[in-house]
């Protein structure tokens, strides 16, 4: 890192860091202990390393390593940004790879989406191919309780268009050096995020078609938690990615000019807020349509 000011060009050539290996191998020790909790193995059945662990145990420990990994790896980031050496050629490039990270997003959804419209549209081509009553012909499957949109979903969807107000607002903020602006703004969108996170909670909680496997609720279960699901869990990591950002912005790390670690989780949570206003539309509000016809 001494000699990164010294170098004749516009990159900067990242130093050998451990981050990504031990990344790996908690990663792999949460999706070990992960599906052995949920198959409910026994002690004698899960032996890894010559270690006889649980599953909770296993998990937990991938749990840590992973949070650890991303303390220390965003810590390391940051050390480079205020070091100088994100040049504008670096910031470039880092917002191509922010973009093309988010692109790979969205093809995530386009997936769970597929899956939900298939499911629906074709309701008595779904039992041919299966073999199964899964639907019942309709969509969604008779005897299946689905959410009234315009309770906590709709309240779940203010709360989302809030925070991207919000979070605008930080980042004019911080485009017009409002540094207070800047704190409070990304404050009450951590707050939001945070709300957010709360009410899906409940929402799952509350969930009649969860496992109702006789009705045909179980593939209408299935799309509804695999799409809402991976969105809660991209506003989960929206949130600690602008949880960052805030402690970041008491600290005085960002400027006018040199912002991008803000900018790109303002992208981030955009993305959040167009993703859900589809899910509202399709999965809440298009169903409950469905079941009120039928």
């Amino acid at each position: 890192m001494a000699d990164s000011h010294a170098k004749n060009h516009d990159y900067h050539l990242v130093e050998p860091s451990p981050w990504p290996a031990i990344g790996a191998v908690a990663a792999f020790f949460m999706a070990i202990g992960g599906i052995a909790y949920m198959r409910q193995l026994n002690d004698d059945e899960l032996v890894l390393f010559g270690l006889n662990l649980t599953g909770p145990v296993l998990l937990l420990i991938g749990l840590v390593g992973v949070l650890y990994t991303m303390f220390m790896w965003w810590r390391d980031i940051i050390k480079e940004g205020n070091a100088g050496d994100h040049t504008k050629v670096v910031q470039l490039h880092l917002r191509y790879g922010m973009i093309l990270f988010i692109a790979s997003e969205v093809m995530f959804f386009v997936a769970w989406f597929w899956a939900f419209f298939e499911a629906s549209l074709f309701a008595d081509e779904a039992i041919q191919a299966t073999r199964v009553e899964l639907t019942g012909g309709v969509w969604p499957p008779k005897g299946t309780n689905v959410f009234d949109p315009w309770h906590l979903p709709l309240l779940n969807t203010l709360i989302l268009l809030t925070s991207g107000t919000t979070v605008t607002w930080a980042h004019h903020a911080l485009l017009h050096n409002d540094r207070k602006g800047l704190v409070w703004g990304l404050g009450l969108t951590v707050i939001l995020g945070l709300l957010f996170t709360a009410v899906q909670a409940y929402e799952y909680g509350h969930a009649a078609f969860a496992f109702k496997l006789e009705s045909g609720g179980n593939i209408y279960g299935s799309t509804f938690f695999m799409a809402t699901g991976f969105h809660g869990f991209h506003v989960i990591v929206g949130t600690i990615f602008l949880i960052v950002c805030w402690f970041r912005a008491l600290k005085g790390d960002f400027t006018p000019e040199r912002h991008f670690g803000f900018e790109a989780a303002a992208w981030y949570w955009h993305f959040v807020d167009v993703v859900w206003l589809f899910l509202f539309a399709c999965v809440y509000v298009w169903a409950s349509a469905g079941a009120t016809i039928h």
